[in-house]
């Protein structure tokens, strides 16, 4: 069955808490210490694997803007499975987008992480 439950930050694991602290300050060094070593990534339909592959692309994305990034939202799929929703505003093209983070946990680190518009 799964379970959608809105959550304070708090209450998100340890793992996928300390990441998204790390992405959000564009630390790729610790938000990559998080990832299994065949970690899986997709963000808006480019997928990036390994966690050397991804440490580029956490270190790269996005920096040829400025933005900001607020937690709207936070949930529980199951066990293994987490969703952290955000709020970016700055220069990059339409100027705001709501993003899905959508975890998936394997032994306390994150296996597969999809990045996608928000759902509304």
């Amino acid at each position: 069955m799964t379970q959608h439950t809105d959550l304070p930050s708090d209450l998100l694991p340890a793992t996928v808490r300390e990441f998204f602290a790390a992405h959000v300050v564009r630390d790729a060094d610790t938000a990559s210490s998080f990832l299994t070593e065949d970690a899986v990534v997709v963000d808006q339909d480019e997928t990036f694997r390994g966690r050397e592959e991804i440490h580029a692309f956490l270190r790269d994305a996005g920096s040829e803007f400025e933005y900001t990034t607020e937690q709207i939202g936070a949930r529980r799929v199951d066990g293994a499975h987490w969703v952290v929703t955000v709020r970016l505003e700055g220069t990059f093209p339409g100027g705001v987008a709501e993003l899905d983070y959508r975890f998936a946990l394997r032994d306390d680190r994150i296996a597969e992480l999809v990045i996608a518009n928000h759902a509304a």
